[in-house]
């Protein structure tokens, strides 16, 4: 990562009014970053730390080139702080805290700050346990803070997703922030502060953050991703101001037209009632990894709403590309009130039958064999 700046697409008077509260040497000591995912709450929380820690910083944005700043670049700043959740490795008996996973999340930072809490728990290697931030986590922090700051100056503890603290950590954090030590800042980055415990609310100045402006989200795809403006202007749109899902996005269509090519053949088989055919679909799909195969029904969810959409003719509703909105001209009039909301139940539940390991063959089948009925 550049000792420049985090990258952070589009937000420009959030973080101006950040750098004012630093200029003008009014930083609220417990802070509540909140905000859509993908909104980029945590690189602004990252670029504001970075200013405070800053030897020599400017109007309240950092230099970017004294040590302070390079270190804090590189994640490795003593008086930068993260609490995160984490889960308990397999066979391990001690206590788990952020610091067990320091080195997965620096890495997660480097490669981008937009990031789920899903890519999170992927890149401790889990998938479907619940992470939290154990009551451990407060105490570390306080041993943490006890310390002098190294580098003479403020202190930043970044605490993302706060509203997955315990109980008891999150009665130790509200302590902390009651009583803070000397020029200590705490960036709480949350998706959704409505579960925090109430006090913890009441005691942080909240900063809220919006969904990326499409224009900023369209640029930043075209600028820093290689797409082509209709591409990126369609795909800015899709991802309503959430660049993470974007970046998804982006990632998916190297699929995409294999998912459309696949759902078209599912609602030509179904519409025939061809059922050997389907057969033949369901085991070719069933062959694939989980998931893909999350990713393809979440596709065929996002076709058929859309399809439902083209039915009341108004462009601004529906999000389609070049080849998808082909297809709707002959095939939207099939997906109508009658059975728009069954035919997305199937979906969704032969999407969370497979997150469960039911064996895909009878899924994808099964699931199929309903379409049939649904387009009837």
């Amino acid at each position: 990562m550049s000792a420049k700046t985090y990258h952070i697409v589009g937000q420009h008077e959030v973080r101006e009014r950040l750098a004012r509260q630093l200029a003008e040497g009014r930083v609220a000591h417990a802070q509540l970053f909140c905000g859509p995912e993908g909104c980029g709450k945590l690189p602004i929380a990252l670029e504001f730390a970075r200013a405070l820690l800053c030897h020599q910083p400017t109007e309240g944005h950092a230099c970017g080139t004294c040590a302070s700043c390079k270190m804090t670049a590189g994640l490795v700043h003593p008086d930068l702080h993260f609490v995160f959740p984490v889960i308990k490795p397999a066979g391990s008996s001690g206590e788990v805290t952020s610091d067990t996973y320091l080195k997965e999340w620096r890495e997660q930072l480097q490669r981008s700050p937009y990031f789920s809490r899903q890519d999170w728990l992927a890149d401790m290697g889990v998938q479907n346990q619940q992470s939290q931030i154990p009551v451990a986590e407060s105490d570390n922090i306080l041993r943490k803070l006890s310390l002098t700051a190294a580098q003479g100056g403020y202190r930043v503890v970044i605490v993302w997703l706060p509203e997955q603290m315990n109980a008891q950590a999150a009665n130790k954090l509200l302590k902390l922030i009651e009583e803070p030590p000397t020029q200590t800042v705490f960036l709480l980055v949350s998706d959704r502060p409505e579960h925090l415990l109430a006090t913890i609310l009441s005691r942080t100045q909240r900063i809220n953050i919006p969904p990326i402006p499409t224009d900023d989200l369209a640029a930043e795809l075209v600028e820093n991703c290689g797409l082509q403006p209709e591409d990126a202007r369609l795909i800015a749109r899709q991802s309503a101001g959430n660049f993470t899902e974007a970046l998804q996005k982006i990632t998916v269509n190297a699929d995409a037209e294999l998912y459309f090519d696949l759902f078209v053949m599912l609602m030509r088989l179904s519409y025939k009632r061809d059922v050997r055919g389907i057969k033949k679909w369901a085991d070719e799909v069933a062959e694939w990894g989980r998931e893909r195969q999350k990713a393809f029904l979440t596709y065929c969810l996002h076709l058929v709403r859309e399809n439902f959409m083209y039915n009341f003719r108004q462009e601004e509703l529906t999000y389609m590309s070049s080849n998808e909105s082909e297809f709707a001209v002959r095939f939207a009039r099939f997906i109508n009130e009658r059975n728009v909301i069954g035919i997305m139940q199937e979906m969704e539940a032969a999407l969370r039958d497979i997150g469960q390991n039911v064996n895909p063959k009878m899924v994808f089948f099964s699931f199929a064999l309903r379409i049939i009925v649904l387009l009837l």
